[in-house]
């Protein structure tokens, strides 16, 4: 393992992405777990991707809510063993489940940024948090359970073969990105990215308290790495992750000109008119306009997000890294 510090009641389907390949450890099969929800527009949103080779690792939970689709999907594929819990980030979204799957297989162990542990020990701030945020949707998530003390290993003494950590603040602070066997796994370091019919839809996920020049400096330690597969925590696979990469830094300096510029002519309703005017301009965002309602209506409490937290950067005029 290698760390990479920046210097400072459905069933969920089985689906998605099937991959084997071989190297010198063996043979390593991918497959992409979709989470279903049961929020309108919320189903194609959430999923967890699991690792079978010589150790099974499993990359994000989703939230407490739906652990007993999770869990049941696992077992229907068999699955009677899982050695490490990876949690790019600790929102809960992405690690509300924690609790109920680390009892679900009691061999397994839960590696997540050294930050983050004690809101999973303890998680009585993050929940308090989450509802202020997210209202209704953090509702619909569920309030996570503790975390027991000795299923919880701190990014830094995390020691699995072929693995790399590299922190990538900036969603978060404790936010990680994950490297094994040749597929990035970024979380939301990388952006949101959907496909929709024959077309992408990549979106910052921005929410206060964000810093740019933080976010892009992660985007850039990915950019160093080689390029491989990139898995998304929203919510797929794409091939080329410098590709995707390169896109997305461009987009979040687009984010700051326009939502720049909505700041300056200060007629009022500023979340709108940012919003109205990134779906315009933003050729990232094109693939809006073929969404269901539903999704749309999704992704407007995440654009609205993305959007306040650009604010709240540009109007404080520092970047805190």
């Amino acid at each position: 393992m290698s760390h990479i510090n920046p210097n400072a009641g459905v069933k969920a389907a089985e689906i998605f992405y099937p991959l084997e390949f071989m190297d010198c450890k063996g043979i390593m099969e991918l497959t992409h777990i979709e989470i279903k929800q049961d929020m309108p527009g919320f189903n194609g949103f959430l999923g967890a991707w699991l690792c079978r080779g010589p150790v099974t690792l499993l990359v994000d939970v989703g939230p407490a809510n739906t652990a007993g689709r999770l869990v049941e999907t696992l077992d229907s594929m068999g699955i009677d063993r899982v050695d490490f819990i990876l949690i790019t980030h600790i929102h809960i979204d992405h690690a509300g489940a924690v609790s109920d799957l680390a009892e679900h297989y009691p061999m397994a162990r839960v590696i997540a940024h050294e930050k983050g542990i004690k809101f999973l020990r303890d998680p009585t701030k993050l929940w308090a948090g989450s509802l202020k945020v997210l209202g209704a949707t953090a509702e619909a998530y569920g309030p996570p359970k503790p975390v027991k003390e000795e299923k919880l290993i701190p990014h830094t003494q995390g020691n699995i073969p072929g693995l790399t950590i590299i922190e990538t603040p900036g969603h978060a602070a404790h936010h990680l990105s994950f490297t094994y066997q040749d597929h990035l796994f970024s979380g939301e370091a990388g952006g949101n990215y959907f496909r929709v019919g024959d077309n992408e839809y990549l979106r910052p996920a921005t929410p206060p308290r964000f810093f740019l020049e933080v976010f892009l400096r992660s985007v850039d330690r990915l950019l160093g790495l080689k390029n491989q597969t990139i898995c998304y925590a929203h919510f797929g696979m794409a091939p080329d992750s410098h590709r995707l990469l390169k896109r997305f830094r461009e987009q979040l300096i687009r984010w700051k000109k326009i939502i720049s510029e909505q700041i300056r002519a200060n007629n009022g309703r500023l979340v709108d008119r940012c919003m109205a005017a990134l779906l315009e301009q933003d050729p990232e965002l094109v693939a809006f306009e073929q969404m269901d309602p539903d999704v749309q209506n999704r992704e407007k409490i995440f654009l609205t997000n993305s959007i306040n937290g650009f604010i709240e950067f540009l109007r404080e005029g520092a970047d805190g890294g």
